[in-house]
C-alpha cells in the first residue's frame, strides 16, 4: 500500500470516527430532550385524563377531583389512561383517538402499582405497545389524584405514545447518515487532491533518483523549499547528490590520471630498458672480445640502470605522498637547506651565477630529507632549463605568517600554457627540451607533492623571455614550548595565499 493511500485512509478514518462520535452525541442529546418534553406532558396530563375518563362513562372509583377549564388541556392523539386498584386490577380505561380506528394500548407491567408506591406515589417508565414491537409508550403512574375516604389506594396511569419521538430520531439518523457519508466522500476527494499535491515533490525525488540510478548525475530535485519538511529533504538530497557527483568526478579524474601516469611511466622505463637490452645483445654478439666495445656496453648498461633506479625512486616517492603517509616532523631551517642547495649547484655548475639571499633562520616543521629535495629540485630545474647564461637567485623569508622559499632566474621563461602544466608528472614541453638536458619530468611534480604534504603550496610566476620564479610557502614551526602547527590549521592559510601562476 502506497504512502499516499495510507495517509488518505488514516485521515478519512479519523474524520469518520469523529463524525460518528458527534452523531451519537447528537442522537443521545436529542433523544433525552424529546423524552424530557414527553415527561413534561405526562406530568400535566393526569387531570385532563380524569376528565377524559369521566366523559367516557368508565365509572371512576373514589372521589373525582374537579377539573377546572385551565386543566382541560388537549391530550396528544393515542394517549391512554386507566385506573388500577392496589392489587393492579384494571378498574377503568380510555384511549384518546379523536376519531378513526382505536389506537394501540400499552402493555403495562404487573408491578406498576408497587413501583409507583415505592417511588413515593409516582413513577415514570417506558413500556411497549401491546401487540406492536416497534411502538413504545412513555407511562406515568400517580397515586395522588384519585382519593377515597375509605383509604383505598387507586393508581391513575397516563401513557403517551412515542411515535413522534421515534419518527424524529429516525429522521435524525437518516440526516446524520447522509451528511456523514457526504462529508466523508467530499473530504476524501479533497484530501486525495491535497495529499497528491503535497506528495508531488516526493514523486519528483523518485524520478530524480531513478534518473541518477540510470547514470545522469547532473539531475537535481527542483522546487526544493526549506520552509517545508519535504523541501528540506529535497535540499539535503541535492547536497548529497552534489557530493556524490563531485566524488565520482574526482574518482574518474583520479582514474584517468592514474592511467596517464602508468602509460607515461611505462614509456619512460621503456627507453632505458631498450638500451640495456641492446647493449646486452651487443655483449652477447662478441663485444666481450673487443675491450673498447665491452667498456662502452658496461658503462651504458650501468648508466641506464642508474637512470631507471632514479625514476623508480621518484615514482615511489610520488606514490607515498599521494597516499597521505605521515611524514617525519621536526624543526627544519629552510635557510640552511637553501644554502646547501646553492653550494651543490656551484659544484655541479661552477661557471653559473647562483646566489643566496636570506635574513636569518626560517624554521618549519617537516621532513628534512623531503624539504631538502624541494630546494635541490628547484635549483637544478633552474640550472637545466633557464639557459646557460641565466642567473639563479635563491631567497628565504617569512611573509604573512608563512615560511617562503623562492628560486628565480632571468632566463627564457615559459608560456602560460606550459606554466599551467609544469607540475604534472612526466610533463616536458618542447621549450624545456630545447634548452636543457632531457629528464623524466618528475622533479616539479615531487616539489608540489612535498609542499602539499607539508600543508603548503608552490606557485610559479613566469612569462616568455622574463625568467621564472618558483615560490614555496610552508607553515612556520611553533614557538618554543609549543607544538608544531598541523597542516590543517596554519597550513590552510599558507596553502591558500600563494601567488597564482601566470
Amino acid at each position: 500500500m502506497s504512502l499516499r493511500l495510507r495517509l488518505l485512509l488514516a485521515l478519512v478514518g479519523l474524520v469518520a470516527v469523529g463524525l460518528l462520535v458527534a452523531d451519537g452525541a447528537t442522537y443521545v442529546s436529542l433523544q433525552s430532550f424529546l423524552l424530557q418534553r414527553v415527561d413534561q406532558q405526562l406530568e400535566a396530563a393526569p387531570l385532563p385524563m380524569v376528565r377524559a375518563l369521566k366523559n367516557s362513562n368508565s365509572g371512576l372509583p373514589g372521589n373525582v377531583p374537579t377539573v377546572s377549564p385551565d386543566e382541560q388541556a388537549v391530550l396528544p392523539p393515542g394517549t391512554y389512561g386507566s385506573v388500577l386498584d392496589a392489587s393492579g386490577q384494571l378498574l377503568a380505561s380510555t384511549a384518546v383517538s379523536y376519531g378513526g380506528s382505536p389506537p394501540p394500548v400499552p402493555a403495562l407491567p404487573a408491578d406498576l402499582v408497587q413501583t409507583a408506591t415505592s417511588d413515593g406515589g409516582q413513577a415514570t417508565i417506558t413500556a411497549p405497545a401491546s401487540g406492536h414491537s416497534s411502538l413504545h409508550f412513555r407511562v406515568f403512574a400517580t397515586q395522588r389524584v384519585l382519593v377515597d375516604q375509605s383509604g383505598a389506594v387507586y393508581t391513575l396511569v397516563v401513557a403517551i405514545p412515542l411515535t413522534e419521538v421515534t419518527q424524529t430520531l429516525q429522521r435524525l439518523l437518516l440526516v446524520e447518515g447522509i451528511v456523514t457519508l457526504t462529508v466523508l466522500i467530499g473530504l476524501g476527494l479533497l484530501a486525495w487532491w491535497i495529499v497528491r499535491r503535497e506528495m508531488r515533490p516526493l514523486d519528483d525525488m523518485a524520478v530524480t533518483a531513478g534518473a541518477i540510478a540510470a547514470g545522469d548525475l547532473t539531475r537535481r530535485v527542483e522546487r526544493a523549499d526549506s520552509r517545508t519538511e519535504v523541501g528540506r529533504l529535497g535540499l539535503a538530497l541535492n547536497a548529497m547528490l552534489g557530493q556524490i557527483e563531485e566524488a565520482l568526478t574526482k574518482s574518474r579524474n583520479s582514474e584517468n590520471a592514474l592511467r596517464r601516469f602508468l602509460a607515461q611511466a611505462s614509456h619512460e622505463l621503456r627507453t632505458p630498458l631498450s638500451s640495456v637490452r641492446g647493449y646486452a645483445e651487443l655483449f652477447r654478439r662478441g663485444a666481450k672480445e673487443r675491450p673498447e666495445d665491452l667498456a662502452l656496453a658496461m658503462r651504458r648498461i650501468e648508466q641506464e640502470a642508474t637512470r631507471m633506479g632514479v625514476l623508480v625512486e621518484e615514482l615511489l616517492l610520488l606514490a607515498r605522498l599521494d597516499e597521505d603517509r605521515a611524514l617525519d616532523r621536526e624543526p627544519v631551517d629552510l635557510t640552511r637547506l637553501a644554502a646547501d642547495a646553492v653550494a651543490d649547484a656551484k659544484i655541479v655548475a661552477p661557471g653559473r651565477d647562483v646566489t643566496l639571499e636570506q635574513t636569518g633562520p626560517v624554521v618549519v616543521s617537516g621532513d628534512e630529507s623531503r624539504l631538502r629535495q624541494v630546494a635541490t629540485n628547484l635549483v637544478m630545474n633552474a640550472l637545466r632549463h633557464a639557459g646557460d647564461a641565466a642567473r639563479v637567485e635563491v631567497r628565504t623569508s617569512v611573509a604573512d605568517g608563512c615560511a617562503v622559499l623562492e628560486v628565480s632566474d632571468d632566463g627564457i621563461g615559459m608560456s602560460s600554457d606550459v606554466a599551467a602544466r609544469v607540475f604534472e608528472p612526466f610533463y616536458r614541453s618542447s621549450e624545456t627540451r630545447d634548452h636543457g638536458e632531457a629528464t623524466a619530468g618528475l622533479g616539479l611534480s615531487i616539489v608540489a607533492a612535498i609542499a602539499e604534504a607539508h600543508g603548503g603550496r608552490v606557485d610559479l610566476q613566469t612569462a616568455p623571455g622574463q625568467g621564472a620564479r618558483f615560490r614555496v610557502r610552508l607553515p612556520l614551526a611553533a614557538g618554543p614550548g609549543q607544538a608544531a602547527a598541523p597542516a590543517g590549521s596554519d597550513g590552510e592559510s599558507c596553502a591558500a595565499n600563494g601567488a597564482p601562476a601566470s
